[in-house]
């Protein structure tokens, strides 16, 4: 069994609609009734934070494919330092 939750936010006007399988509907639903927040605060808080280690995850990939391909280069830590004056 899965259930379905409509996530409505309120700046954006979004919403979307997420079916979870029945163990993660009760660990929410524990979770929530626990702590006195919503389900949706949880359901929101999570994405939020999933999608922010995904939006890292695909920058440092672009980066290092720039890096791989010769587009940016890199530095040394002492050549940073010298640059930056903090050289010992």
């Amino acid at each position: 069994m899965s259930y379905m939750y409509d996530v409505y936010d309120k700046w954006e006007g979004a919403m979307l609609s997420v079916r979870l399988p029945e163990d993660i509907e009760k660990r929410l639903e524990a979770l929530a009734k626990a702590t006195g927040r919503s389900k949706t605060y949880y359901v929101r808080a999570a994405l939020l934070e999933k999608l922010e280690d995904m939006e890292d995850l695909y920058m440092a990939e672009a980066v290092m494919e720039r890096i791989a391909s010769g587009e940016e280069g890199v530095s040394s830590l002492e050549d940073v330092e010298r640059e930056l004056g903090l050289a010992h």
